[in-house]
This record gives structure tokens, sequence and C-alpha cells, in this order.
């Protein structure tokens, strides 16, 4: 039962971190693209374009890793969701909420 839980409150925790990880890298790649374009406008150095065009890049190469790191957590999430005599445990509904609230 213990370890029920640990693992419901470790599984949960790493699905609701990537989650918010995965929306970061999205936002970083949209103000990127959006500050790059203005550096363009601008005419800012070369270098600097290339070095930032290089950092979003980064930043859209993280995108699909996330979601399929983000997709193994939420398929072991499910797996411990699945076991019914966890039920009552508060650490269960913690998790199904946060299960609810992520979806691919």
């Amino acid at each position: 039962m213990a370890d029920a839980k640990k693992q419901l409150r470790i599984k949960s925790g790493v699905v609701k971190r990537l989650n918010k990880e995965l929306e970061m890298y999205k936002t970083e790649t949209v103000d990127g693209e959006k500050k790059l374009q203005q550096m363009k406008d601008e005419g800012k150095d070369e270098y600097d374009i290339k070095k930032f065009a290089e950092c979003v890049a980064e930043s859209w190469a993280m995108v699909p890793d996330t979601k399929n790191r983000l997709r193994k957590a939420i398929e072991d999430l499910d797996l411990l969701l699945e076991d019914s005599s966890n039920e009552k445990l508060e650490e269960y509904q913690a998790a199904r909420e946060i299960r609810d609230l992520v979806s691919l």
C-alpha cells in the first residue's frame, strides 16, 4: 500500500512536470520564431540571427522528445490507475485529477 502511494505520487508528478515542460517548449518556440523574424526585419547581425535560429531549432527539437516522454509517463500512470484497489487513496484521487487534465 505504501509502495502504491509512493508510485502514484512519483508518476503523477512526472506527468505534471512533463506537461508543464511541453507547454514551456511550445511557448518558447513561438516566442523565438517571433523574435527571430523581428531580428531579421531589423537587420541585425547575421551571426546573431544564425545563433538565435539555432536556439529556436533546439527548442523545436525538444517538442517531439518531450511529447514522447510525456506519452510514456501517461502510459505508466494509466497502468497504476487501472488498479482499483487504490481508489480510496488520496494519492490515487490526485493522480486521477492530473491524468484527467493532461492529454496529448
